[in-house]
């Protein structure tokens, strides 16, 4: 048997990271096992569903190095195939129209409340007569489809993550709506659960791994599957990713969207890397690693049942190490979108000094967002005084520090951090003074502060700038 998965969102929003994850343990069960990943866009909701976000889960799939080896399939261009299995249950008997109004559901649902009742189709549709029906017809009443259940039956399933999982389908909620919009001779839109089955069983689905906020529906869609006469895929449902407080991670924790994560600096491996480890665990218990690397160990066995909980702190660590280990021209191909935007830079200048640039900052950086923070006083060509650095540049003597350096910066034009250095100790000797007087005197005068990254990088980056020599003059100005 060649494994099949799937990836089915639902393009009413922007992917998730709870979907991504789903993604990620769809892929590495997929690789692992020699299968295929496929890729279905569940675009059935045409009042919620939108271009965009499509093109926005296309896009962070693609981003997150998970390539589909099929598809995508849209569920809005094959509705004749779910109403074709819609008019075989039917055909069955398995199926049938109730012409209910919404006031007479409001109605039940009010009286099965006021008796302490669940609510829950009561099926009284489900007999009707051929007079009946015709009677409801002539109302102009309009249908929807249901699915009989027997609430008889217990469901149950061997299931991946969670072992026996067993089910009542009297808790199932009465007899399944499949399709809506429907009439004596026509079948209307159809419904999730119907078209998700006949997808799986159309696209030779093995195994369907998806979040454990599925498991009522997948006591359903075996039903269905059944009734279609089709084998049943083995489940797997993956714990949620839940918020500090234990709750499922929403929009209301913040960001959730993986195009808000790529916004926030964070790269794809590193993101990948930890939806992996949202309640999976290496066996070797490696918590950095590849999605190649990951797959070759992947099973479900190694999957928890309770919650992963979402830790923003290991999130920014493991982003750090990847950024850390990053070549610096891949580092900066990878910044210069942030800085792009942030310094709106010149695409006709000269930005060569951009690579010690990010080569002298890469070992700092959580995300790629500090890029920005920590290059700030290198797009301008003066920079304002913390106090300290004020007064450091004040002190006797200073003045004529900066001015000796002032004067070899226009005799010898110095280049190189070599040649910088040696400019520095020349005018420590002219000058008699300690060294390190000279050098946070030039810390505080070319970056204003007293802390900072390497001196002696900053400036040569500065000085390719042309920005060195009016920071000096700027603060031989304070004294």
């Amino acid at each position: 048997m060649t494994v099949r998965v799937r990836l089915a969102p639902s393009p009413t929003g922007t992917l998730h990271i709870g979907t991504a994850r789903t993604a990620v343990f769809n892929w590495l069960f997929a690789r692992h096992e020699g299968g295929q990943f496929i890729l279905r866009i569940e675009d059935t909701d045409e009042e919620r569903s939108k271009p965009e976000f499509t093109d926005n889960i296309l896009a962070g799939l693609k981003w997150l190095g998970m390539e589909w080896d099929e598809g995508p399939f849209f569920q809005s261009q094959r509705l004749d195939l779910y109403r074709q299995a819609i008019q075989t249950l039917l055909d069955k008997g398995l199926a049938y129209r109730a012409y209910d109004t919404p006031d007479e559901l409001d109605a039940m649902r009010e009286t099965q409340k006021a008796r302490g009742h669940a609510p829950r189709y009561d099926n009284r549709h489900r007999d009707l007569t051929p007079d009946q029906q015709a009677a409801f017809e002539a109302e102009g009443r309009p249908a929807v489809i249901r699915f009989k259940i027997d609430d008889s039956r217990t469901i149950t399933w061997n299931d991946m993550v969670r072992g026996p999982v067993t089910w009542q389908a009297s808790d199932l909620g009465g007899d399944m709506v499949v399709a809506r919009a429907s009439s004596a001779t026509t079948i209307g839109q159809p419904l999730y659960n119907l078209a998700v089955v006949v997808d799986d069983i159309d696209m030779a689905i093995t195994h369907v791994i998806r979040g454990e906020d599925h498991i009522a529906n997948t006591a359903k869609q075996i039903l269905l599957y059944e009734a279609l006469e089709a084998a049943v895929p083995a489940f797997a449902h993956a714990p949620l990713i839940l918020n500090q407080t234990g709750q499922k991670l929403s929009k209301r924790d913040g960001v959730t969207s993986i195009s808000d994560f790529q916004k926030m600096g964070f790269v794809a491996p590193a993101l990948v890397n930890y939806m992996t480890l949202l309640g999976w665990s290496a066996p070797d218990a490696t918590e950095q690693f590849t999605l190649a690397e990951a797959a070759q160990q992947f099973s479900f066995d190694r999957v928890n049942k309770a919650g992963a909980k979402f830790d923003w702190d290991k999130l920014d660590w493991l982003n750090s190490q990847y950024l850390h280990a990053m070549e610096p021209n891949a580092l900066l191909e990878l910044a210069l979108p942030y800085l792009q935007e942030a310094y709106a830079l010149d695409a006709e200048a000269d930005h060569s000094w951009l690579l010690p640039l990010v080569t002298m900052l890469g070992p700092s950086l959580t995300r790629l967002t500090d890029v920005v923070e920590q290059s700030r006083f290198f797009f301008t060509e003066t920079v304002e005084f913390a106090d300290d650095a004020k007064a450091q540049v004040q002190l006797d003597g200073v003045s004529a520090v900066l001015e000796g350096i002032l004067t070899g910066l226009t005799e010898k034009s110095p280049a190189t951090i070599d040649e910088l250095k040696a400019l520095v100790d020349e005018v420590t000797k002219a000058q008699g003074v300690k060294k390190g007087l000279v050098m946070k005197s030039m810390r505080a005068a070319l970056m204003g502060a007293l802390q900072g990254p390497d001196l002696m990088e900053s400036w040569l980056i500065l000085r390719q700038r042309g920005f060195d020599v009016p920071r000096l003059q700027g603060a031989i100005a304070l004294v």
